[in-house]
Formats: C-alpha cells, sequence, structure tokens
C-alpha cells in the first residue's frame, strides 16, 4: 500500500512548489512556534500556503504561519518552512516528518530545524538557546513505520542524528557573534499537554535537557534521507515543578518573539558557511 506521506506523495508536492520557484533550496529550515522572523530575513521569496501544496494541511497553531517560502538567505538558495504538522492535533507521524520529505525532493541537503522548549534545568533560563546535540524519543510513534519508502535507509544510524561538524560549525558562528548557546538534549512528547511535576523529574534522569512537542519526526525522516541536520531550541520557560507560574502558550510566543532576531542572525551566520 503507497503511504499518502511518503516518496511519491513529496514527488507531487515538490513537483507543485517547483511550478512557483526560480530555485533548488540547498537548506531548509524548520520554524517552531513564534520563531518566524527568519522567514522574514529570505531575500527575493516565493510564499506558498500549504493549502496549496499537495499533500500538505494548514497548520492551527499560534505561532505558525503556515507557509512554504522559497528564496536565499546570505546568498544560498533556502526553503523555510513556517509552521508544523504535529501529531497532537492529531496528525500521523508520517506526515509531521513529510514536509522533511518534500525540502529533500527539492533538493534540499541539510535541514536546520529550530523549535520552542521547555528547560528541564534550572540553569536553562527562558530565552537561552540551545544547540540540540541528540534526542530522547518519548512520541509513541516513529514516522518510518509501514513499508520501505524509496531513497530511505530501512534502519537509519541515528546515534550522530545531529551533524558533529554543523554543530562545530554553529558554536564557532555563535563565539563570533558573542551569542550564548548551550548544548543539550532534546526531549520530544506527544503532547499536547505540558507536562506534571514528576514527569519533569522522571524526564531530567533520563538525560534530557530540554522537552518539547516536535522535531523528533523530521529529523529521523532527514536522517532515513541521508540529509544533515542541526537543530535548535529556544528555551521558552522552566519546566514545570521548576517555576512558580503555570506554563502558557502566550509566555512560550513571547519569549521566542524576543529572541527570534539572535536565532535569525545565527542561522545567517551559519547558512552562508554552508
Amino acid at each position: 500500500m503507497t503511504s499518502p506521506y511518503g516518496a511519491k506523495a513529496a514527488k507531487v508536492a515538490a513537483d507543485a512548489i517547483q511550478q512557483k520557484v526560480r530555485q533548488a533550496p540547498r537548506v531548509a529550515i524548520v520554524l517552531g512556534s513564534g520563531l518566524g522572523g527568519i522567514a522574514r530575513a529570505v531575500e527575493s521569496p516565493t510564499r506558498i500556503q500549504y493549502r496549496d501544496i499537495p499533500g500538505f494541511p494548514d497548520a492551527t497553531v499560534a505561532g505558525h504561519a503556515g507557509e512554504l517560502i522559497c528564496g536565499t538567505l546570505a546568498g544560498v538558495p533556502v526553503a523555510a518552512l513556517s509552521g508544523r504538522f504535529h501529531m497532537y492535533e492529531g496528525h500521523d507521524a508520517a506526515l509531521a516528518g513529510f514536509p522533511a520529505r518534500v525540502v529533500r525532493e527539492l533538493g534540499a541537503s541539510t535541514l536546520i530545524v529550530s523549535n520552542a522548549a521547555g528547560g528541564l534545568r534550572k540553569s536553562l533560563r527562558p530565552g537561552t538557546l540551545v544547540l540540540i546535540s541528540d534526542h530522547i524519543n518519548l512520541m509513541m510513534r516513529n514516522p518510518l513505520v509501514g513499508p520501505p519508502e524509496d531513497g530511505d535507509q530501512r534502519f537509519p544510524d541515528m546515534s550522530d542524528a545531529y551533524d558533529a561538524k554543523l554543530r562545530a560549525m554553529a558554536r564557532s558562528v555563535a563565539r563570533a557573534q558573542k551569542v550564548k548557546l548551550v548544548e543539550g538534549v532534546y526531549l520530544g512528547l506527544l503532547g499536547p499537554t505540558y507536562e506534571t511535576k514528576a514527569e519533569v523529574r522522571m524526564l531530567a534522569k533520563l538525560g534530557a535537557d530540554v522537552v518539547g512537542m516536535s522535531t523528533v519526526p523530521e529529523v529521523i525522516v532527514a536522517r532515513a534521507m541521508g540529509m544533515r541536520v542541526l537543530g535548535f531550541s529556544c528555551v521558552t520557560n522552566l519546566a514545570s515543578g521548576l517555576s512558580s507560574k503555570p506554563i502558557t502558550h502566550a509566555e512560550v510566543l513571547e519569549t521566542t518573539a524576543k529572541v527570534s532576531a539572535t536565532l535569525e542572525r545565527l542561522v545567517r551566520g551559519i547558512v552562508a558557511k554552508l
């Protein structure tokens, strides 16, 4: 049975996009909640609403614009995905990872992912940028489940999911720009609830530094197709139990708005070196 979010569907989506864009992207960038500033920095942009891309539903979460922006950043052809399809919205894991298939079909060989996340260590204050060194998948689903897709590794090695050379480049650019960048492990949960205090204690003991509800599916799909991946988390709040304040999505968007310009500058510097 053909997957509605597999290789053939990705080619259909990519063909529709290619009719509207001028050049193939070398780098794809996935923008998390409230981190759409990079999309506004893309030069000579062609904007395509998700609803106009075959296989893409509308983005429904606040802070996700729901559009693909193709153009250049620091002179490099890019495709910026402003919005995600989250599993907590009822989407299949394969759909959550589908945009990675589409940008690979368009020509991108590098995927940069970003997300808003809760800090599991008290030292990770809101506004901290975390360079993702690894992830833990507790989302209860893997986007590769099912028949193998053409071009995929059936059993991709995830031991170096976040490319070591790209991380070294990110640290170098951050030092040059005097941007504080902390390295840490991202843990993906299904959501849409924020964590209980007991869950936060457990997740920290598992070795996670930040926790969120996205990113993992597209990284798994990207690695199965041989893409290089670089990831950033913006710490928007201390996880439940580490702060006396309740967590709200409005707080998430408020914090990412403050950090968005810094992340944009950092990503622009990295893309310029690719």
